[in-house]
């Protein structure tokens, strides 16, 4: 495992929960941070103006809008979402090979129009709250959710997007598989010991970039915290490698 130049780049602050102001303080709080996510609440709350926003302070952005609806709708997403300058959009995987496909070119085409660098596109494969149990229970899937990462991970992949998301658990057995340029973003991070919240396949920072996690989402173990910029700099630390 080579050595880790710049750990921010790691790290993505995930800003569930805030508003503009809070998002604001965080940054001022922490200059370091390179990688922010907007999920639904922030988008929802404060509109698309909040990428702009975040893009004129210098930072890189997961837009985790996490699409999923018929192949169309989900390329026209992404054709308008690629021309926010955010550096990764989320979809979800199992909207299927087509919608898959159809998204990554309107990506292509929607940046392409307004002269940015086109984003990446990571596929989700299941959210981190699954377990195998519910899995089954709730959707009456008995396929183990570490088979169906698998398999989800290789349409995202046959659909030519340029990564996906996973749970730390999986994070091992897919980049045993793909390059280090299939991007393997990892939310569900957390410090041994600390609360998982709503989460239920978690790991330490330490461990998922070992196990070849391209980039780790940490949210409220930061942002909650009284003091964020010394957690966001031991979280820093964890991943020099």
């Amino acid at each position: 495992m080579k050595n880790i130049d710049n750990p921010s780049e790691k790290i993505i602050i995930a800003l569930d929960g805030m508003d503009k102001n809070n998002v604001f303080n965080l940054l001022e709080k922490i200059p370091e941070i390179i990688w922010v996510k907007v999920g639904l609440e922030l988008f929802v709350s404060e509109g698309p103006d909040i990428l702009s926003i975040l893009r004129d302070k210098g930072k890189k952005i997961f837009l985790d809008l996490k699409f999923h609806d018929i192949p169309t709708t989900v390329a026209r997403a992404c054709f308008e979402a690629s021309q926010t300058g955010a550096e990764f959009i989320s979809l979800h995987t199992c909207a299927g090979i087509r919608a898959l496909k159809m998204a990554n070119e309107a990506a292509q085409e929607g940046a392409a129009k307004v002269n940015l660098m086109p984003p990446k596109l990571l596929g989700i494969t299941i959210l981190t709250s699954w377990t195998n149990e519910s899995f089954a229970s709730d959707l009456l899937i008995n396929q183990s959710i570490d088979k169906r990462v698998k398999h989800l991970a290789e349409i995202a992949s046959k659909s030519g997007l340029g990564g996906c998301v996973c749970s730390p658990r999986e994070v091992q057995s897919l980049r045993e598989v793909y390059p280090e340029a299939f991007e393997l973003v990892t939310p569900g991070i957390r410090s041994l010991g600390s609360d998982v919240n709503d989460q239920s396949r978690v790991s330490d920072a330490s461990e998922a970039i070992k196990m070849g996690a391209s980039k780790l989402v940490i949210g409220r173990a930061i942002t909650k915290s009284n003091d964020p910029a010394y957690i966001f700099k031991s979280f820093c630390d964890k991943v020099v490698i």
